[in-house]
């Protein structure tokens, strides 16, 4: 049954969720996972969905123990805008997809209210808006440096990553009889501190010879390089088996980052998963909530990410160390999906940030964590990388054969460098052969040897050399299969000759994107810094960026230089340039001149 979204006549509730989503019992959103792991654990939880007057907020009441809050699966401002800074109409995490559900900045909108109507709860904030922001970051969307989301929120605690294992702690010490207020010190969250009761802690020097400081807000707000050292100290402690607590000065207040949570086991991720959801939207919503139909028939089979892309969030959410369940957990889910009315067969998905990675890069990172100055994949692979699609391939076959499933696809994209390191080609084989629904995803997002530095992406001869062997096993398999190649334009780095690069290469294989993707300078990642400082985190030298409206439209249009409406923008972009050498008649040309258009 769902949880209740409406409190019942004279009932008290242990804890109450606020979310930015729309209710939806259902594995892929968080609300769904933490409002289960509470109520399996024998508390009683209500769930208010999108807040937006006083009445809402107060429908259960004070709750017992805490509020919990999570702005939503997306942070609440790329929610809401486009990377042009525009006002998005709808929203897939609403009913019927509409938009103007969710507050900007819903994290501190929806905490703020909370300690305003109720003053004296306890308020425990979660999620991947509270992860990202968890220091003092740039924000795009105000293009300024702003604190700690947690010292403009008044949470009480803000738990970060995924937030299953300090859950399970939390559920432990409240067993204990420990007070919800008193929680502090438990790995994969965050607190603030005032001087007076944190000065004790200042003085152990066995304290202090296990944390690091960042620079302070005021610091980081002023002083670009010293933003790039407080990322760089953040960056680095963001593995759980080497990670340090970290702490940075807000005025008066100390911002207190414990170690990150360990990975979940096997066991534990199985258990996540074996929560009994109803895999559907709750019934109140009767013209659905879009962002349901792709995950509904998907199966989530790993976490974490070791491809280290510098402009990807979900690496300081979701960390470097892939976490998996087991065989038997997936194809038990896949089992439950065959008893839905509205189940055709078809299984959309099966993976993870990566769809095919399976295991830790490397044996060392089950008990060392990952390096902290070396890439196990990224511009160039590790040589200590392991690259096996053994295991997954078992599990995509006797997903295959199991009764009442027709087709098994994988639609959350694939590493194709991490495909073609493998000696072994089993997995493209099949991989070509029954589980490309017409179309396989893949990132190479460039293929300027520089940009593709800073992004932390393959060399773009990997790149081609994986699709000309795609494209020659779809002709040996009789397959009519095509590549959907995700390009970003204006990424820091990326220079108008760049761009224009691009587009002759696109030209080449006679091809342009129907949809590109602007630069998002998601808060908190490495491609970010390098946005709002101009200088590379790893070398402290300078890096081009596109920040004006006019670059990045150049640079955006001349991936689509055959749509009509970018002409005069492309020509511009190639008299900028010097590339009038592109304006003609000729087969590498771009565009024609003006008076054949």
């Amino acid at each position: 049954m769902f949880l209740p979204i409406k409190r019942e006549s004279g009932r008290d509730y242990d804890f109450v969720l606020i979310t930015g989503d729309a209710y939806v019992d259902h594995p892929s959103f968080g609300h769904a996972i933490v409002s289960r792991l509470f109520s399996a654990a024998g508390f009683s939880v209500g769930i208010v969905c999108q807040p937006l007057k006083d009445a809402d907020y107060t429908e259960f009441g004070m709750p017992n123990i805490a509020f919990l809050v999570s702005p939503g699966v997306v942070d609440s401002m790329v929610n809401n805008y486009t990377a042009a800074k525009r006002k998005r109409s709808g929203d897939i995490y609403s009913e019927g997809g509409e938009g103007g559900k969710r507050p900007d900045r819903a994290l501190t909108v929806y905490c703020k209210a909370l300690k305003r109507l109720f003053p004296d709860c306890v308020v425990y904030a979660g999620g991947i808006e509270a992860s990202l922001r968890r220091f003092a970051h740039y924000d795009y969307w105000s293009d300024s440096v702003m604190p700690s989301v947690i010292t403009d929120a008044k949470a009480d605690l803000l738990i970060y990553g995924m937030g299953e294992k300090p859950i399970l702690e939390i559920i432990s010490l409240l067993k204990k009889g420990v007070p919800a207020r008193d929680i502090k010190d438990v790995r994969g969250t965050l607190y603030t501190a005032e001087f007076q009761e944190f000065s004790a802690k200042l003085k152990d020097k066995i304290y202090t010879q296990n944390a690091v400081f960042c620079p302070t807000f005021d610091e980081v707000k002023s002083d670009k390089i010293k933003y790039v050292k407080a990322f760089n100290i953040q960056n680095e402690n963001n593995d759980p088996f080497t990670a340090k607590t970290v702490i940075q000065k807000h005025g008066s207040v100390y911002v207190v980052q414990n170690p990150p949570a360990y990975p979940l086991s096997v066991s534990e991720m199985d258990a996540v998963y074996a929560l009994p959801y109803e895999r559907e939207c709750h019934p109140v919503y009767k013209k659905g909530v879009p962002a349901l139909a792709e995950v509904k028939f998907s199966i989530t089979s790993v976490r974490g990410c070791f491809g280290g892309c510098n402009y990807c969030a979900l690496n300081y959410h979701q960390g470097g160390i892939v976490q998996k369940r087991s065989k038997e957990s997936i194809v038990n889910e896949a089992k439950k999906l065959t008893f839905f009315e509205d189940f055709k067969g078809i299984i959309n998905d099966v993976g993870g940030p990566t769809a095919n990675f399976r295991d830790t890069s490397c044996e060392k990172q089950k008990t060392a964590g990952k390096c902290g100055e070396k890439n196990c994949l990224g511009y160039e692979p590790c040589k200590n990388l392991r690259v096996n699609h053994r295991e997954y391939l078992g599990i995509l076959r006797e997903l295959r054969e199991t009764e009442g499933v027709k087709k098994v696809f994988i639609r959350s994209g694939i590493r194709y460098d991490y495909l073609m390191y493998d000696k072994d080609e089993s997995f493209f084989d099949e991989l070509i052969k029954y589980h490309v629904s017409g179309q396989l995803k893949v990132a190479p997002e460039h293929c300027s040897d520089g940009v593709l530095r800073l992004m932390n992406k393959p060399d773009f001869r990997l790149y081609t050399a994986f699709r000309d062997k795609f494209y020659e096993k779809c002709k040996r398999f009789g397959k009519e299969q095509y590549l959907v190649p995700y390009f970003i334009s204006s990424h820091p780095g990326s220079t108008l000759r760049d761009a224009i690069d691009l587009a002759v290469y696109l030209k080449s294989v006679n091809s342009m994107p129907e949809q590109v993707q602007d630069f998002y300078p998601t808060p908190s990642t490495k491609s970010t810094t390098m946005f709002y400082t101009e200088l590379n985190p790893d070398t402290m030298k300078p890096v081009y960026v596109a920040k004006d409206e006019e670059s990045k439209k150049m640079q955006r249009a001349l991936l689509q230089y055959r749509k009509k409406e970018n002409y005069f923008i492309v020509k511009k972009a190639l008299e900028t340039a010097g590339r009038e050498d592109l304006i003609g008649f000729a087969n590498g040309c771009l565009i024609k001149p003006i008076k054949d258009i």
